[in-house]
């Protein structure tokens, strides 16, 4: 897990997108119990701030609170996650392909270098920062539609996903390849090819339950 420092005012918050991040991509485990000091010594923050960004996962459902020892990671089910998926693609596909037809140029090029963070956190092998980047980009690109509630929901299924085929894609280098999609939908965007906009998004959200889910 990366070291996070900066303002004390702002670490429940990171320290909070961190552990989110930590969980849909299979650093933190399913069923496993983390104590907040330990979790802090991995943070190289104090235990408070770990402990507060904790009480607000459970409050998400992201994890339980277990007495006298710490927080467990919930369970997700397979049935559960192929859920989500198919909620988030009635809800991203053409929300993001109608982009291309009202999206701003200008609004569009301001993702780029979330885009290249995603690249970077891939090619480095940066899981957290792959997916609190990746979060970053997608929920940017959605609240370009101009509604709030939308992006609310999209940002609770991608909370409650989990991707623990990540780290054997970084591992079999092929993770960057899927993070280059964020430059190619831009691309798309920016020309205003619905169809373009459309394949690349579906590809994309198919990895969720595809190679990104994998567990072997």
């Amino acid at each position: 897990m990366p070291v996070l420092g900066g303002k004390k005012s702002s670490y429940r918050e990171r320290v909070a997108d961190a552990l989110r991040a930590a969980l849909i991509a299979g650093e933190l485990r399913p069923g496993q119990v983390y104590s907040a000091p330990a979790l802090a010594a991995r943070f190289g923050v104090s235990a408070t701030p770990v402990r507060e960004a904790m009480l607000d996962l459970a409050k998400e459902g992201l994890v339980d609170t277990v007495p006298n020892k710490g927080f467990r990671v919930t369970a997700v089910t397979e049935k559960q996650l192929d859920e989500y998926t198919q909620i988030r693609s009635l809800i991203e596909i053409p929300t993001t392909v109608a982009l291309a037809r009202t999206a701003d140029p200008v609004s569009l090029e301001a993702l780029r270098p979330a885009a290249r963070e995603i690249v970077a956190a891939a090619a480095a092998g940066d899981l957290i920062a792959y997916v609190e980047a990746d979060t970053r980009f997608h929920l940017g690109l959605l609240a370009l539609a101009g509604n709030g509630h939308l992006v609310e929901v999209v940002g609770d299924l991608r909370k409650r996903s989990r991707l623990y085929g990540l780290t054997a894609l970084v591992e079999a280098g092929r993770l960057l390849a899927s993070a280059q999609e964020h430059l190619e939908l831009l691309d798309a965007l920016l020309a205003r090819d619905e169809n373009a906009v459309r394949a690349v998004m579906t590809r994309h959200l198919g990895h969720v339950r595809g190679q990104w889910a994998a567990h072997g």
